[in-house]
């Protein structure tokens, strides 16, 4: 009732909650009504908490030198005088849909990132195609950065035209055994969460995934956006017919191949 936990029916017994507050449920679920479906192993939650009040430039200064005593890979953080600070993240690739990208443009060199060249405008030309599972992707930040931007910074790097407001990031944890993601609002600062839970990235990650909770607007997509989502449901549907066509034609020959062997046998 107090920390509103939802959790897949099958998963009440493996969850343990760390409540803090007392409550009516002390320590327990939430109520049957919370209960969801079976469903798949992660747990995706979408929590707003309250922002705690801004730390001081020197807790920032003793932040970053715990940090930075952690580090094994060089990617330090570093501190400026006017209290911001800069470092890596590195996020995870989780697309299970193919992006939009500009056809025919060269990969961009260290020259165009100089000048700020965008080759995605060089050329009206659109393809699609699947970005490799699992791709990592390192990128230099400041404590300023907020995850709108690491988004439409990913987009950028990888030449990817499509709204960003298809994706979206999400810090990923463990605990207890169970993978929890949970996704960020636009307006959060990935570098100050890195910073917070240190350079260990089992205790936390970030991983960008498709933007699927029913909050895209999608009067902001174009008519060909909207007409490649079309086709990418539509082969997504043709494949899982196949799947379940493969599914009960495997288990019909094994039926037929048990009558099979049944005939002539006593019972």
């Amino acid at each position: 009732a107090d920390c509103r936990y939802t959790c897949h029916q099958e998963c009440r017994s493996l969850i343990q909650l760390d409540c803090r507050r007392p409550g009516p449920c002390q320590g327990q679920l939430s109520p049957e009504s919370t209960l969801l479906p079976p469903c798949s192993q992660n747990v995706t939650q979408t929590v707003e908490e309250e922002k705690p009040e801004p730390p001081t430039i020197q807790e920032v200064k003793q932040r970053i030198e715990k940090y930075n005593a952690k580090v094994t890979n060089c990617l330090l953080m570093k501190l400026n005088d006017d209290g911001t600070y800069t470092g890596f993240i590195k996020v995870h690739l989780k697309l299970r849909r193919p992006v939009t990208v500009p056809a025919g443009i060269r990969p961009q060199s260290i020259y165009d990132a100089l000048k700020e060249v965008n080759l995605a405008d060089m050329t009206d030309k659109r393809t699609s195609f699947y970005l490799p599972l699992d791709a990592i992707k390192q990128l230099h930040i400041s404590s300023t950065t907020t995850v709108s931007e690491v988004i439409q910074g990913l987009l950028k790097k990888f030449m990817v035209v499509d709204n960003p407001q298809k994706f979206a990031l999400f810090k990923e944890m463990r605990k207890d055994g169970q993978v929890l993601f949970q996704k960020l609002p636009l307006t959060e600062y990935p570098l100050y969460l890195r910073l917070l839970a240190g350079p260990d990235t089992d205790v936390l990650s970030f991983v960008l995934k498709e933007n699927e909770t029913g909050e895209v607007e999608w009067d902001a997509f174009s008519i060909p956006e909207l007409q490649n989502f079309l086709m990418i449901l539509d082969k997504e549907e043709k494949d899982k017919i196949q799947q379940v066509h493969r599914k009960y034609e495997r288990f019909k020959q094994r039926l037929q191949q048990t009558l099979k062997e049944a005939r002539g046998k006593p019972g």
